[in-house]
């Protein structure tokens, strides 16, 4: 596994592990989601699906399946929320954070994709 997949895994784990802790916790994103049009359970299932691709990005050092599974689900969940951003007309500024993590997401599944083929 290369260096740059290894960091990126840690750094965008931490960020999801703080963000998932922040949807679950933080009046703001109380806020957030009903301003989305979400209810109260749709971000709370967010929050802990969230930490549980941290998670997954973390064992994904060691077991490669699994870093393939949680980053393409945390690209997936980011592209409906870089979708739900442009739904409720956010700002370009408000959607980019999504549309970045989607696609840094995407770029490490593909990387964790290629490590599972070398291993067959």
């Amino acid at each position: 596994m290369s260096n740059s997949t290894i960091f990126l895994s840690i750094i965008i784990a931490l960020f999801f592990a703080v963000y998932g802790i922040q949807c679950l916790r933080s009046p703001f994103m109380i806020k957030e989601f009903v301003r989305y049009g979400m209810n109260d359970s749709l971000r709370k299932l967010t929050g802990i699906t969230q930490l549980l691709g941290a998670c997954g990005l973390v064992a994904g050092l060691y077991i490669s399946i699994i870093g393939f599974f949680a980053a393409a689900g945390l690209s997936f969940m980011m592209l409906i929320a870089f979708i739900t951003r442009l739904k409720i007309r956010d700002s370009l500024n408000q959607a980019l954070p999504s549309f970045f993590f989607m696609t840094v997401n995407g770029y490490l599944a593909i990387r964790y994709l290629m490590l599972l083929l070398n291993d067959l």
